[in-house]
């Protein structure tokens, strides 16, 4: 039996042993379940994230919120102009930064986002409940340990 892991992962007989196709399954049924719950809202799971930072933090710009969201500029720039149009944000040009447009909710959005975290939470909390205090311990420190080796 081989000990290198590079043997052991190769091939189709190791796709199933990958460490990263388990991440990745697990995160498409965290999205999932956050979209499901989200669709009645007529949100989206990035606009839901923008939309929550934007309680924590009023005024953050396309590219901060694009970086608390995990998706592109590019990307961003499209979920912003939806959720304007939608009127749960408001922009305007920065007081710093004349070029740099800062992002706010609108009423309607804070009362959308209320509910949109509502549902997620749901959404946390059951797999919150499927693992006990240590395992979540566990859980969050093997999460660290990869986000650690890939951001060399």
């Amino acid at each position: 039996m081989t000990t290198d892991p590079a043997e052991l992962l190769a091939g189709p007989q190791g796709a199933q042993l990958r460490l990263g196709l388990a991440i990745k399954q697990a995160e498409q049924a965290m999205m999932a379940a956050k979209a499901d719950a989200l669709r009645e809202l007529d949100l989206t799971v990035p606009q839901y994230a923008v939309l929550l930072q934007l309680t924590e933090r009023p005024e953050m710009s396309g590219a901060q919120l694009a970086r608390g969201a995990a998706v592109t500029p590019q990307t961003m720039a499209g979920v912003l102009a939806n959720l304007e149009a939608k009127g749960l944000i408001e922009r305007e040009p920065s007081e710093l930064h004349g070029k740099v447009l800062v992002t706010r909710l609108s009423e309607a959005g804070r009362a959308v986002v209320a509910e949109a975290d509502a549902r997620a939470v749901g959404i946390e909390s059951a797999l919150w409940t499927a693992f006990d205090e240590s395992e979540r311990d566990l859980f969050r420190g093997f999460l660290r340990r990869v986000t650690s080796v890939l951001h060399k």
